[in-house]
């Protein structure tokens, strides 16, 4: 198997760009456990991208100075609730969301699920995004992104997600997970 790393670039084909005026660097997940199952955050929003229920990995911001490996596992906690071993980067895709005039660069990781607890959201997160976890099959997963491309933000969610999570699966087609701890 060829264990290269990703690396997507994306326009924003939804909003016409005027200008950037920041990056945004991101960690995001893709988690997976022993049944099969995958671990996405379901926002149902209504904000300046409009009225939209998507579904994406779970994963945020990289703070000033944070090494992506903590920020993957901080984010994943305060989202899914969740502890992972981290089994490899898969890659980067970088994106534009033109509308709020930012480059997000998405450092996307491999993460197997040990156990749960509890999320740690943001007010935002809760009140304006209405996040939930949603576990899910591959298959559903990937259906599920083809039915939010109906909205501008599910198009941009999944074009920047659909390529990874084909590549996630290929890389856990091809390893043993029941032996990752």
């Amino acid at each position: 198997m060829d264990n290269k790393e990703l690396y997507i670039e994306l326009k924003d084909e939804e909003w016409s760009l005027t200008y950037t005026d920041h990056d945004r660097n991101i960690a995001r997940g893709i988690v997976f456990d022993d049944e099969g199952s995958f671990y996405f955050v379901r926002a149902d929003r209504d904000d300046d991208f409009g009225k939209a229920i998507i579904i994406e990995t779970a994963g945020g911001g990289v703070e000033a100075g944070e090494d992506l490996d903590i920020a993957i596992r901080r984010e994943l906690g305060e989202e899914l609730g969740v502890e992972v071993d981290v089994i490899c980067k898969i890659g980067v895709v970088s994106d534009y969301y033109n509308l709020i005039h930012r480059h997000n660069i998405n450092n996307y990781f491999l993460c197997k699920a040990k156990n749960f607890g509890e999320k740690h959201l943001t007010k935002d997160e809760i009140e304006d995004f209405h996040l939930s976890t949603l576990k899910i099959g591959y298959e559903d997963a990937l259906a599920e992104y083809e039915l939010r491309r109906q909205t501008p933000l599910g198009r941009l969610v999944a074009n920047r997600e659909v390529p990874i999570l084909k590549r996630a699966k290929e890389i856990i087609d091809n390893i043993d997970t029941k032996s990752v701890h």
